[in-house]
C-alpha cells in the first residue's frame, strides 16, 4: 500500500526477509516473490491468500468477513504511535487559507471512494461545515495519493486528505511536491492500515505468521529496510478496533453529509 516510486527494491527486500521469518516459524508455502497486481480487490479476496494490506475502510466495508485481520502496522511517524494514522489536510503552499470552513466551494481531489484516508476522513471533517449535503464545489478522483498531491500542486484542485505515512514518505521522496504544499490541519485518527491473510486460515498458522511478523520487526538485518519503509513495528489488534472506520462514516452520515460534494 505505500510502494511509492523509489520504494520497490525496499518493499521486495521487506517481503524477503517476511518470508524468511514466516518459513522460521514453520510455514511452507510462502511465495519468494511478491504478486503485484492493479486489481488489489480481487487479490484480497482470493482463496490462497497468505498475507496482504489493505485499508481499513474496504477491511470494514467490501471486505468485512471475508478476510482475517492479521496484525496492524505501527509507522514510525508523528501521530502513528500505538498502530494509528491520520490524513493530512493538503493545500498549496501559498494558499491563504486558514481552516476548514475557507474551503467552502474549493475543488477537492481523492485518491479513491473506498479510501479511508483520502475520502471518509475528509468527509468526517467538513461534514459539520457542510449546507444542504454540500460544501466543495468539486471533486475529482485522481487515482492515487500521490495523484492528489499533484493535482492540488498544479492548481487543478485546492484541497486533498492524505494518508500520512503516504506524507512521510512523500517528502522525503518527491521533496520539490511536498514543497509546494502544506498541512492545513490533520483529520481524526483511525486504526493504521492492516496486515490481512485469508479467511478460513488455520489457526496455527495465524499465529505463526503473526510470530513471523514480530520476528521480522525485530531483525537488525532488516533495520535499513524498516527505516526505508518507516516501519516500526506491528501491534495486534482486536477487529472491533476498527469499527472506529465505521464510527466516523455514521457521524458523517449523521450530519447530513453522506457523500464528499
Amino acid at each position: 500500500m505505500y510502494e511509492l516510486p523509489g520504494l520497490k527494491a525496499a518493499t521486495d527486500a521487506w517481503w524477503a526477509g517476511l518470508a524468511a521469518a514466516f518459513r522460521a516459524e514453520g510455514l511452507t508455502e510462502v511465495p519468494q516473490e511478491l504478486t503485484r497486481t492493479d486489481d488489489a480487490a480481487a487479490l484480497w479476496s482470493e482463496p490462497d491468500l497468505l498475507f496482504s494490506q489493505t485499508c481499513g475502510y474496504p477491511l470494514t466495508h467490501a471486505l468485512a468477513g471475508r478476510v482475517t485481520l492479521l496484525a496492524t502496522p505501527v509507522y514510525d511517524c508523528p501521530g502513528c504511535e500505538g498502530g494509528l494514522y491520520h490524513s493530512e489536510i493538503l493545500l498549496r503552499a501559498d494558499d491563504p487559507a486558514e481552516g476548514l470552513a475557507d474551503l467552502r466551494g474549493r475543488r477537492a481531489a481523492v485518491n479513491a471512494v473506498d479510501s479511508q484516508s483520502g475520502f471518509s476522513a475528509l468527509r468526517h471533517a467538513v461534514a459539520p461545515l457542510a449546507e444542504g449535503g454540500c460544501f466543495f464545489a468539486e471533486v475529482t478522483r485522481s487515482g492515487s495519493h500521490l495523484a492528489s498531491m499533484a493535482l492540488v500542486a498544479e492548481g487543478a484542485a485546492d484541497v486533498c486528505a492524505i494518508d500520512c505515512v503516504t506524507y512521510h514518505l512523500a517528502r522525503r521522496g518527491d521533496p520539490d511536491l511536498a514543497a509546494c504544499l502544506r498541512p492545513l490541519t490533520r483529520s481524526a485518527t483511525a486504526p493504521a492500515l492492516p496486515y490481512i491473510t485469508r479467511r478460513d486460515i488455520p489457526a496455527a498458522d495465524l499465529e505463526r505468521l503473526r510470530a513471523g511478523l514480530a520476528r521480522a520487526c525485530a531483525d537488525p538485518g532488516l533495520a535499513e529496510t524498516r527505516a526505508a519503509l518507516a516501519i516500526k513495528g506491528v501491534v495486534v489488534k482486536p477487529l472491533s478496533d476498527y469499527d472506529l472506520i465505521l464510527q466516523l462514516e455514521a457521524e458523517a452520515v449523521a450530519a447530513g453529509y453522506p457523500d464528499l460534494a
